[in-house]
């Protein structure tokens, strides 16, 4: 159980992050409007899965986003038209497809990386080196935890092959 400290603490943070969000969502409202070629959050989620990890079957990406299958699906079918996504045959099975990022949605996935990272770089110019090195590796572990937490909350039943028989 954790301490009335502990969960004064909690709430603390449960209170920036929803300040963070929807600072963020806010932000991204603003610069989706402002440019032609920016990509709704959750698409560019997809999109760079794709151009970083490389070609992969809808169900695998849905799993490295950590999502179904049937729910990227939209985002798919939107980076598809846009040009960003492509469908192949997969190398291994014909008769599946692996989804693809074009040339042109490596383009807008690294024209949007840049714009991140300038407006990041910007804000955080006034942070001494160490605070803007502590932001990026406690994120990085929160956002660790937070995935590994999940997990550990909803395990992956074992795979068929794994399970022993029953009588």
């Amino acid at each position: 159980m954790p301490s009335e400290h502990e969960l004064a603490v909690a709430d603390g943070v449960g209170s920036a992050m929803i300040r963070l969000v929807r600072l963020i969502e806010r932000k991204r409202d603003r610069y989706q409007a402002e440019n032609p070629s920016a990509v709704e959050r959750a698409a560019y989620h997809l999109l760079a899965h794709l151009v970083l990890d490389g070609p992969r079957r809808a169900s695998a990406l849905a799993e490295a986003v950590h999502s179904d299958p049937s729910t990227i699906s939209r985002q798919i079918a939107g980076l598809v038209k846009l040009g960003y996504v492509e469908r192949t045959a997969d190398p291994d099975d014909g008769r599946a497809t692996q989804l693809a990022a074009t040339a042109e949605g490596r383009r807008v996935f690294e024209e949007n990386r840049q714009a991140r990272n300038h407006n990041l770089a910007e804000l955080l110019a006034g942070w001494s080196e160490e605070d803007r090195l502590a932001l990026r590796d406690l994120l990085g572990r929160f956002a660790g935890d937070l995935e590994n937490l999940d997990r550990l909350r909803h395990p992956l039943p074992p795979p068929p092959g794994d399970r022993l028989p029953t009588r």
